[in-house]
């Protein structure tokens, strides 16, 4: 995964550029139908993390389109559009402040598209894989999502929170270069993405996970989590170092240690802020600065967690220094 964050910004009147642009943009063949051509203009800005984009979109006429199948899946939240979406058999129609799922990943779909503005996630396949994967030895089919809407209107709303807090982390040059943050955010997309909208993701371990889920499994992800706690690791990587499937590694650290892999990693991490907080001059340094650097995007969330495992608030240990 990557952290460069790459931002762009295209606006035109020209709807052969618009088309090509657009084609280009979602990388896959795309057919477009103006209701009219006259004073059309598209506004597209994105900002590019790598597995993940966010974008914000608007055009000014009615659009139909017929868009070819995409790897990505994409997730939309009308702002002043409406929009009526067809995959299959399936047919959705969406007005502002609806969440949805504007493709099935694999598949085509058609679009009809009113005049307003749209926010759009894309979501790389592997990052929605690497929350939902099964053990290495299944041979599982791909994610699916069952339906193209959110399961309630709750988890409509926790989606657009989601959306909204790793926009405006992404928004601060000062936390969207730092890799453990932006990592953290996709898990974060990826997880709720997968919590809102229904899908095939299998939730329970397998008899052999459960089998998998040793003493020795935990001890090699121990050793690797500790080892490599600096750099963007996820919970597939922690069950490849442990020789284990993700549901078996998730299990072994619910068995043995009463926690989870991603809670564990974040106290290594917590360890590490505390330990160059004790070495870092005052003048030097912030405790929101070295937060940032080991994945803690939150100040209040940081000082709470610092709180509650050293008995004192990080500034406190950065000023006696």
């Amino acid at each position: 995964m990557t952290s460069t964050r790459a931002v762009s910004d295209f606006e035109t009147t020209d709807p052969e550029a618009g088309h090509a642009f657009l084609t280009t943009a979602y990388g896959t063949g795309m057919r477009i139908r103006w209701r009219s051509r006259a004073g059309w203009r598209l506004r597209h800005q994105r900002v590019d993390a790598g597995a993940f984009r966010l974008e914000s979109t608007s055009q000014s006429t009615h659009l139909v389109l017929t868009v070819d199948p995409q790897r990505a899946h994409v997730v939309c939240r009308s702002t002043t559009s409406r929009l009526v979406r067809r995959c299959g058999a399936d047919e959705g129609r969406h007005g502002p402040g609806e969440v949805f799922l504007a493709n099935r990943a694999g598949s085509p779909h058609t679009a009809r598209w009113l005049p307003g503005g749209l926010e759009v996630c894309v979501l790389d396949p592997d990052l929605l894989a690497g929350v939902a994967a099964t053990a290495p030895a299944r041979h599982p089919a791909p994610l699916r999502f069952t339906r193209f809407e959110p399961v309630t209107p709750a988890g409509a709303r926790l989606w657009s929170s989601a959306r909204r807090y790793v926009a405006g982390l992404l928004a601060d040059p000062a936390t969207a270069v730092q890799p453990l943050l932006v990592a953290n955010a996709a898990h974060l997309l990826a997880t709720v993405t997968l919590a809102v909208f229904p899908n095939t993701a299998l939730t329970d371990p397998t008899a052999q996970e459960r089998r998998d889920a040793t003493p020795t499994a935990l001890r090699r992800a121990v050793a690797f989590i500790e080892d490599n706690a600096a750099r963007d690791i996820d919970v597939a990587a922690i069950a490849a170092a442990a020789n284990v499937g993700i549901r078996a590694v998730q299990l072994a650290f619910r068995r043995h240690l009463g926690t989870t892999p991603t809670a564990y990693l974040r106290r290594v991490r917590l360890d590490l802020a505390h330990r160059e907080l004790l070495s870092t001059d005052p003048r030097d340094g912030t405790v929101s600065a070295i937060a940032a650097r080991w994945g803690f995007a939150s100040h209040s969330r940081f000082t709470a967690h610092y709180r509650a495992a050293y008995g004192v608030p990080p500034s406190r240990t950065l000023a006696l220094r």
